[in-house]
């Protein structure tokens, strides 16, 4: 194996330990909303410096990758893949932090009737999929299953779409969980965003593996 090669396989895999990092804040803020868990929610914010770390380190290993070797073709194509993955993992860490706060600024459990109506369970569970999914495709150079997360995205933005005449019915009607209906609703639209996320860093796996520009054609999966 080459030095460069060397250089790639362990970007490489610093990418796939920020993926998993990633699922596992969104895991952990899951809990911490179902249970109302204060101290899992501060270690989800306390790990957000682990992933801004993790970014800043990759983005170094990028431009020295650039600096140093001066990749051609499909190393080319990896590296910018990478700069571009980072950048959706760190931002994907940053929702997960979002979600997370939201259990210390609300100080009572969450209505349980309206979080079934809103398929909030599900919401973290297909996003969760999704990073799952993509993690294990870019390890396996195995684009089949990265382009799952195409159809799971849809299943969030149904949720979405379906959740704001519930939320405004449900407001309406017990006009005393206005609050906690807008956290919510604000989680709701947070794992829409990793859906998003996700799916752009599916769009980046399959260009530096197929040479393929995905993005604007996703509709089409």
């Amino acid at each position: 194996m080459s030095q460069l090669e060397a250089e790639l396989s362990q970007l490489k895999e610093s990418i796939i330990d920020m993926m998993k990092l990633a699922t596992k804040q969104l895991q952990k803020a899951h809990l911490a909303i179902q249970n109302l868990d204060g101290e899992l929610s501060q270690e989800v914010i306390h790990r957000e410096n682990r992933m801004n770390a993790m970014e800043l380190s990759i983005d170094r290993d990028c431009e020295n990758m650039f600096a140093l070797w001066n990749p051609v073709a499909t190393d080319l194509r990896f590296v910018l893949a990478m700069l571009k993955i980072n950048s959706e993992l760190e931002r994907i860490g940053d929702h997960a932090v979002g979600l997370a706060k939201y259990v210390l600024a609300n100080q009572e459990p969450f209505n349980m009737e309206l979080t079934k109506k809103i398929e909030l369970d599900k919401m973290f569970e297909v996003a969760v999929e999704m990073t799952e999914d993509v993690t294990i495709g870019f390890k396996e150079n195995d684009t089949n299953k990265v382009r799952k997360v195409f159809k799971k995205d849809l299943i969030l933005n149904d949720i979405l779409k379906n959740s704001s005449d519930i939320i405004g019915e449900y407001v309406g009607n017990n006009p005393g969980f206005s609050r906690q209906s807008l956290f919510l609703f604000s989680a709701l639209r947070k794992l829409e965003r990793v859906g998003d996320l996700t799916k752009n860093i599916a769009e980046q796996t399959i260009f530096y593996l197929e040479a393929e520009v995905v993005r604007h054609k996703v509709g089409e999966k």
